[in-house]
């Protein structure tokens, strides 16, 4: 009987990438969702070259009906997406409606499906104030769904919930990840732009935690 028991809803961003990696040895399938956000394909790059030197499979599912129907400076274009701190005043135009109970919902279908007992997500501390599909409230109604909703009980796990960015990067950069390989900047330029709020998350993030950041930064 195999031990790999999950799916992990997977970004290729620098959290997804941690949590792919700490649970690397249980993981079936990751699942990357393109819903038309600006930088979409320099996430899903990331992802696939991470899966790729793992060997874990990985889809890449079409969720282009949420760029269509949904407002939200993360589907409006580079030069929507706001400058400076990564709060709940600033960022409020990047919420893409019920994106991760969107995501989960079709994971879960997967996960039970395939047999499989646990569907993975990286959502943390710094992102409760501005997505309420981030908070634990919505983690623990949603796992209790999946349980109920499904016949084999598939569970939600979400580790980094209570996290700070920074615990993250620590705990990442002990595995040896290369954050390097990992996009975060919501303009989804060739290179992370500096000054949007997730380059700001992330450039605070590698400070606090003491580690040295690889990204190359336009400003």
């Amino acid at each position: 009987m195999s031990d790999k028991d999950s799916v992990i809803i997977y970004s290729g961003g620098l959290d997804s990438t941690t949590l792919l990696y700490e649970e690397q040895h249980r993981i079936a399938l990751a699942v990357t969702f393109d819903y038309g956000s600006n930088h979409a394909s320099q996430e899903i790059a990331c992802a696939r070259r991470h899966c790729a030197s793992m060997g874990i499979e990985h889809l890449v599912i079409d969720l282009a009906f949420m760029k269509s129907y949904f407002d939200s400076s993360l589907l409006s274009g580079a030069d929507a997406i706001p400058d400076g701190s990564y709060d709940d005043t600033n960022m409020k135009s990047t919420v893409v409606p019920f994106r991760n109970g969107i995501m989960l919902s079709i994971a879960c279908g997967l996960a039970e499906n395939r047999g499989l007992q646990r569907v993975l997500i990286a959502n943390h501390g710094g992102d409760h104030a501005i997505y309420p599909d981030c908070r634990p409230d919505f983690i623990a109604a949603m796992d209790a769904a999946m349980k109920a909703g499904t016949y084999n009980g598939v569970k939600l796990a979400a580790p980094f919930t209570h996290l700070t960015k920074a615990d993250i990067v620590r705990r990442g950069a002990a595995l040896g990840i290369d954050y390097g390989q990992t996009y975060s900047c919501y303009r989804g330029g060739a290179r992370h732009c500096g000054t949007c709020g997730t380059c700001t998350e992330r450039r605070e993030a590698f400070r606090q935690a003491g580690i040295p950041d690889p990204t190359i930064y336009e400003k």
